[in-house]
């Protein structure tokens, strides 16, 4: 059967859960990762969903503040998920599930403020300690093992993932020092970056454009902050051309500040 996978940063569940429901009727997804939902599990808008197709959830949310979760048409057991002190602060910040067979686990990473120093930012120090905690866990994954690593990582990682590389490298999400980290997680678990493999440099990808535009295409400075992963042995059940960022959605009305993006699995 064909899953089709998406992540989307959706910037609070509640206020665009009709923006949600346009976009699974129009794009089908048979697993939806949210990032960002904004609120605590009680208070996420299940019956919505239900509606949608996708009543299968799992979710770690937050007051306010984080959240992730995990909607889908097919059901969701318990996999072998991420160290919940992957996040030192104990944060909403990672959630996972067996579906189908593949283990999804979805990640909001924290974006690490302004500074790019770790004695000087602790918000940026945290970012560091995220990435290497996960680095060190997936050390020890069987890498045969059907994996996705979804979310908005907060790093674009490639000369042709910021709109401009050379003023980028002196600004968090694409510094030297979080290229470099976000590289040891990927060699770490030999993880393939399914949409720059399907559309490879020197093509000019962005999933988040900021708010402060006001025509996000004319400004053009996005960045290309939301990955989906697959470890070597789901790599080979991606459908070819299918992994795309759904720059689209971001011209809705209020939308989030970061668009979809979507892989199929033939699975």
């Amino acid at each position: 059967m064909t899953l089709r996978i998406v992540t989307w940063n959706i910037n609070s569940v509640r206020l665009r859960v009709d923006q949600i429901a346009r976009f699974v009727a129009e794009y089908a997804p048979d697993v939806l990762c949210l990032q960002e939902i904004k609120c605590t599990e009680d208070q996420f808008p299940r019956e919505a969903f239900e509606q949608m197709g996708l009543p299968y959830l799992k979710i770690r949310g937050q007051k306010g503040w984080h959240g992730v979760a995990i909607a889908s048409r097919l059901p969701i057991l318990d996999g072998e998920g991420p160290a919940l002190d992957v996040c030192r602060e104990g944060h909403g910040r990672c959630v996972s599930g067996l579906i189908n067979g593949v283990e999804v686990q979805n990640f909001y990473i924290p974006a690490g403020g302004d500074i790019p120093d770790r004695k000087l930012n602790p918000k940026f120090d945290h970012k560091m300690d995220f990435y290497e905690r996960l680095t060190a866990e997936m050390k020890t994954r069987d890498r045969q093992r059907p994996l996705i690593l979804a979310g908005d990582f907060n790093i674009a990682p490639g000369d042709n993932d910021v709109f401009n590389h050379k003023f980028m490298l002196k600004v968090v999400s694409h510094t030297p020092g979080e290229i470099e980290t976000l590289r040891r997680l990927q060699d770490a678990g030999g993880f393939a970056d399914v949409v720059r493999d399907q559309i490879p440099d020197p093509v000019k990808l962005a999933s988040w454009w900021s708010y402060r535009a006001k025509d996000f295409r004319v400004s053009n400075r996005g960045l290309r902050l939301d990955h989906l992963w697959t470890s070597p042995g789901l790599t080979p059940a991606v459908v070819k051309g299918s992994a795309r960022i759904l720059d689209t959605v971001r011209e809705w009305e209020r939308p989030s500040d970061h668009a979809p993006v979507v892989m199929d699995l033939d699975v």
